[in-house]
């Protein structure tokens, strides 16, 4: 797949794929990391999930960016003391200034299995050196499975827009 998505002027703006600004990060869960209950805390989580998706739009960009929105966190299991976690985030969409970006967070067992504890989608925002929004590259679809992502992106931008003229009409 070459499915690039297009904003006006989007002609003579470079293009990057997916792989070019995906990141993993990896932790060890210690006692600065766990709540009441022995498990990862979820504020420090949120945390590692907003600097990986930071890094991933700042090697998009090549600018420094601000999240805009989180679309969603989900937990769906827990991870505990000793646990390795990694943080695989990549870019799903750009628009004109902004970038969703999927980070997803995993349990990796010594064996190397892992699984998946969390996935976050997140809006952020490229800046100029005056901190202003500014132009992103595109972003080239290459396979199946980033079409999906995109759709999807695009499907929660409609949401996110669909609120907020909710939001504006009360």
């Amino acid at each position: 797949m070459t499915t690039t998505n297009s904003h006006q002027n989007t002609l003579s703006r470079p293009v990057k794929t997916v792989n070019d600004s995906r990141t993993e990060q990896v932790q060890i869960l210690s006692l600065g990391t766990l709540n009441g209950y022995s498990r990862l805390f979820g504020g420090q989580l949120m945390e590692w999930i907003d600097i990986v998706a930071a890094v991933v739009a700042r090697r998009h960009s090549n600018c420094n960016v601000t999240t805009a929105a989180v679309d969603s966190l989900d937990f769906n299991d827990a991870a505990y003391a000793n646990d390795t976690i990694v943080l695989q985030g990549y870019i799903t969409r750009v628009g004109n200034t902004s970038m969703d970006v999927c980070v997803k967070t995993y349990v990796e067992h010594l064996s190397g299995t892992r699984r998946l504890i969390n996935t976050a989608y997140l809006v952020m925002v490229a800046l100029d050196e005056k901190e202003r929004p500014t132009t992103v590259p595109r972003l080239k679809i290459e396979t199946e499975e980033e079409q999906l992502e995109y759709e999807a992106a695009l499907r929660r931008m409609q949401i996110r827009n669909s609120r907020r003229r909710q939001q504006n009409d009360k």
